[in-house]
């Protein structure tokens, strides 16, 4: 018969071994569900290049919209960091997920959010640009788990293995989609012009003057004068949709808004409409 300290001992040294296979088991934190980092609706090529590090993706716009200056979005919500390296991401944003991950949006030609901003899923953080090492307008995107580049994975479908170059594979954005999100009626003082994007970059057809319902806003270019003006933009369907384009999940500025501030977006009864 075994002793009560040779009992002990063995105790512990199975309730080690348990602890041990526990923590070695202990899954990574659960990834957010990541999105295209790039307009709802908006097919965009993509393309891994074997010298860049941590398995990015370079992405271009396919669709027929330009690349340059198309509006950056925002893949999950997050706090969002602005940098500058010149000789080779250029202007580029980190956005910090929570759970130890991280996104990277490099060549950026400008910013749309400010340093240390709290941003949604689907906000627009910055224009496509090529600044830094860069031969030409693109999204270098990346995703990261605890400082370590993962295959990007889409609305939890991984894109792996990469095409070393563009146009064999293509991906449709469904960010900022809202998909669910109801409707908010607001009253806009004039006839709108309604774009692909939160800028004035395609324009897609109009929304007539008068009561209007929209679905959600996103933070994208300045539209007004120097004392009245707005960085919202509302999603809706256009009344009048131009030859060739779409007019459903259109863009129209939150400046022609009848009833509110500069940089308020609201509905008829004071609700801030919220964000896609």
């Amino acid at each position: 018969m075994r002793s009560p300290r040779t009992c002990l001992l063995a105790l512990l040294a199975l309730l080690g071994g348990l602890l041990t296979v526990t923590a070695a088991a202990s899954p990574a934190a659960a990834a957010p569900n990541f999105k295209a980092p790039y307009a709802c609706g908006q097919q965009w090529t993509y393309s891994h290049h074997s010298a860049e590090v941590r398995q990015a993706l370079d992405f271009v716009r396919t669709d027929g919209g330009g690349t340059a200056g198309s509006p950056v979005l925002a893949s999950a919500a997050g706090t969002a960091y602005r940098y500058s390296q010149p000789s080779g991401a250029g202007n580029y944003i980190a956005i910090e997920h929570g759970g130890g991950w991280k996104t990277y949006y490099f060549h950026l030609a400008a910013f749309s959010v400010a340093h240390g901003a709290q941003v949604a899923q689907g906000q627009q953080i910055g224009t496509t640009g090529s600044t830094g090492n860069s031969s030409g307008a693109h999204i270098h995107y990346e995703q990261l788990y605890n400082g370590v580049g993962q295959p990007i994975a889409i609305n939890g479908r991984s894109l792996a293995p990469y095409p070393g170059s563009y146009y064999s594979k293509y991906l449709t954005s469904d960010n900022g989609c809202g998909g669910g999100v109801g409707k908010y009626w607001v009253d806009t003082f004039a006839d709108a012009t309604g774009y692909a994007a939160a800028d004035t970059v395609d324009a897609q057809g109009v929304l007539k003057a008068g009561t209007n319902y929209v679905y959600c806003k996103v933070w994208g270019a300045r539209v007004g004068t120097a004392t009245q003006f707005n960085h919202w933009w509302l999603r809706t369907d256009l009344d009048v949709v131009y030859a060739g384009k779409n007019g459903r999940n259109a863009y129209v500025p939150a400046y022609y808004l009848s009833r509110w501030g500069n940089d308020e977006a609201r509905d008829n009864n004071g609700a801030v409409i919220p964000d896609c």
